[in-house]
């Protein structure tokens, strides 16, 4: 049987070792280091100016690191996004806050904008105003982000912007991640660079950074003794983790291209098909590292259709994956408000996600094609 097809691998470009090796010869093993703060400064400086960089242990603790930096406590409502992976939503539960689900829009499968203004105002209404809102740039293709900033101002509530899929991603040619009040990455082995595992907390000012690093490092205070005045966490990135993101920073530019052109095929492949939609740019406006490329089925029966194209993928070694299952769908937040109708659900039901690596091969792609093909003509 030939090799697995992969959705997406980890993708090393060759200059990660001499950055292990470095640390290793230094001795400089454990979450400090020249590899730390270096690759710190990459971020930053891809990013652009007036973006502060943290390293950390994973996507996760950047999001319960934000939401604690925005104040959010016990008892507080969090605006999420539904269609998302748990990990957008779990560190609410962490600060024992209470989430609050919106509905995607059909453009972008992200936040709909007018479903979060809907329950804004609803929950302003029921005496609580919601802290903090979370988005999401789901599979890399970026938010509505001028209609969730305008709404974000007029009610004086702050974004995390979930951006762990999406580096390197574009609205009006600002990076997301930046475009938040805080921003966050997750470096873990399917995203378009890797750490091994990773993520990075984005930060407005120098101040918000060493706060971050302050409780990343188990709040110790500055002094001679071991003495902690707030709840702390062992978040930090390490310094070999740190070595391959530097080597990965290399690449990035690269694979991003890739991946693009990896979407260019799906659509490509699947342009004759009316029944099929390739997941893409709505317009000018944004632009997707296409980290995913997903593809909506719009057959009369979307559910079997899926889950028929899926297990021939299987069949044939090649690993695709069913969209992500909506969190207020999901039994641990099924007693939760949400706001909107059935957008996040149809996408759940018609849509898969298709082999997107960076090391995605021409005879992988043709592989692919040959399967695709077959089940569209049976």
């Amino acid at each position: 049987m030939s090799s697995r097809i992969r959705l997406s691998s980890p993708h090393m470009g060759g200059g990660e070792l001499k950055y292990i090796k470095e640390a290793i010869d230094t001795n400089w093993v454990a979450p400090v280091g020249a590899n730390i703060s270096n690759f710190e400064k990459d971020l930053e400086n891809y990013l652009g100016e007036g973006n502060h960089v943290t390293a950390l242990s994973s996507g996760t603790a950047a999001i319960h690191l934000a939401l604690i930096l925005a104040g959010v406590e016990k008892g507080d409502e969090v605006i999420c996004q539904s269609l998302t992976f748990a990990a957008s939503a779990f560190p609410i539960l962490y600060q024992g806050a209470i989430p609050v689900f919106v509905d995607s829009e059909r453009e972008t499968w992200n936040m709909c904008p007018n479903y979060l203004e809907e329950a804004i105002k609803d929950r302003i209404k029921k005496g609580i105003k919601p802290k903090v809102i979370i988005l999401v740039h789901i599979f890399g293709m970026p938010a509505k982000m001028d209609e969730i900033i305008r709404i974000s101002k007029k009610y004086g509530i702050p974004i995390i912007e979930d951006a762990a899929e999406a580096l390197g991603s574009e609205y009006n040619g600002q990076k997301c991640g930046t475009l938040g009040d805080f921003g966050i990455f997750s470096f873990n082995g399917n995203k378009v660079i890797t750490t091994s595992g990773g993520g990075a907390l984005v930060t407005k000012s120098k101040p918000l950074k060493e706060k971050t690093i302050y409780l990343a490092t188990q709040a110790k205070d500055n002094l001679p003794y071991y003495q902690h005045s707030q709840l702390g966490f062992n978040y930090r990135m390490s310094n070999i983790s740190a070595g391959i993101g530097r080597g990965q920073m290399e690449v990035l530019d690269g694979y991003i291209s890739i991946r693009r052109s990896n979407n260019k095929f799906y659509y490509n492949l699947f342009k004759p098909y009316k029944f099929i939609e390739v997941f893409s740019e709505y317009n000018s406006k944004i632009k997707s590292n296409h980290w995913l490329t997903c593809i909506l089925l719009k057959k009369d029966e979307p559910i079997e259709d899926v889950k028929r194209l899926f297990d021939l993928f299987k069949t044939n070694n090649i690993e695709s994956k069913l969209m992500w299952k909506p969190l207020h769908m999901q039994p641990i937040f099924s007693s939760y408000s949400f706001y909107g109708n059935r957008i996040a659900e149809s996408i759940f039901e018609q849509g898969l996600c298709l082999p997107s690596g960076s090391n995605l091969t021409k005879t992988e792609k043709e592989t692919i094609a040959e399967v695709v093909l077959m089940h569209i003509d049976d």
